[in-house]
């Protein structure tokens, strides 16, 4: 079958689509047609060598990823052939292998796809939806009545993250760099938008939060933003660092005097029964229509190297899919 592999670490130039073995589905195992990728920004920092995974080389990058069973191993019941699915593995126990036409993991590690969205949309789930819910509600404790400021909303997370809370009854403000972003945000459930490359848009936080401030920040750019955060979050407020490429000097007195919680979220820590419950939500979520996962962009496989580019620009829209 065709994939991309990764021979050495560095630029998106060591994306090679090449010739690899076709995978097959041992016990315990599904194998699916991959029908469309998800691309994150994490996969970029492990093909650049710089994140605590470092897979063996050669490898096979990519987590998120949906499509069609082909086979089941022994011992499996849950899956058919022919069943729609989507992988849910978190990036510990289950990154790598799905910049390729054909993917094989353990059963548990796939979950179904509802009729009603897409094989694209089926690809933005994994990382980025199990990341916004994780920040949001089990480390976050979002609760119905608060207000969750969203940077960055325009991105695959940052949309998880609003739909999420107008399902949970969370009021959002949300981010995003230009009106097709600030478009995109209103459209998927925020409340208040602001253009975050206006000079003090946050200034406005306090009189949208009738002087109190945000109870939640969900940041996805720590080293701009956080001590910014940290003037603005309401008394008792949570942070949650989802993002971040660089040091950040801080005044802890700010997070002292509001008894600030400062919480950072790593996907790949998340134990099984977190895990679980996540897919759980998401599964009813997408099945209802309150889940609506935005693809900004598809290209062929073949044009990994670009999507490697694409992800990183600024002026986030939606999620980047690939297609075998």
């Amino acid at each position: 079958m065709k994939a991309i592999r990764v021979h050495e670490f560095g630029d998106a130039d060591a994306l090679r689509y090449e010739d690899v073995p076709t995978p097959s589905a041992g016990p315990g195992e599904v194998l699916i047609k991959i029908e469309a990728i998800g691309v994150n920004p994490v996969d970029t920092y492990i093909r650049a060598g710089v994140h605590l995974i470092r897979p063996e080389l050669p490898f096979i990058p990519g987590s998120d990823a949906a499509g069609t069973v082909l086979a089941v191993g022994a011992g499996v019941s849950s899956f058919r052939a022919g069943d729609r699915v989507y992988a849910a593995g978190s990036l510990g126990d289950a990154w790598g292998d799905c910049y390729a036409e054909q993917l094989v993991r353990r059963a548990e590690q796939f979950r179904p796809l509802p009729d009603n969205v897409s094989f694209a949309q089926g690809a933005a789930i994994g990382v980025p939806y199990g990341t916004a819910y994780r920040a949001l509600i089990q480390r976050g404790g979002a609760k119905a009545g608060e207000t969750v400021l969203v940077h960055g909303a325009s991105g695959g997370v940052g949309t998880a993250a609003l739909q999420i809370a107008a399902a949970n009854g969370i009021s959002t403000i949300g981010t995003a760099g230009s009106q097709r972003g600030l478009d995109l945000i209103r459209e998927h459930g925020a409340d208040h938008v602001l253009d975050h490359t206006k000079a003090g848009y946050l200034d406005a936080v306090g009189d949208l939060t009738g002087g109190k401030g945000p109870d939640i920040i969900l940041e996805m750019l720590a080293n701009v933003n956080l001590a910014r955060d940290m003037e603005i979050a309401a008394k008792y407020g949570r942070i949650v660092v989802i993002g971040n490429r660089g040091p950040v000097e801080i005044n802890a007195r700010e997070a002292m005097m509001k008894e600030l919680d400062i919480i950072g979220i790593a996907l790949p820590n998340t134990p099984p029964d977190d895990m679980a419950a996540i897919h759980a939500a998401l599964g009813k979520g997408l099945a209802n229509g309150s889940l609506n996962p935005v693809i900004g962009k598809e290209l062929p496989l073949t044009e990994a190297i670009e999507s490697h580019h694409a992800v990183l620009r600024p002026g986030a829209y939606g999620k980047i899919v690939l297609i075998p």
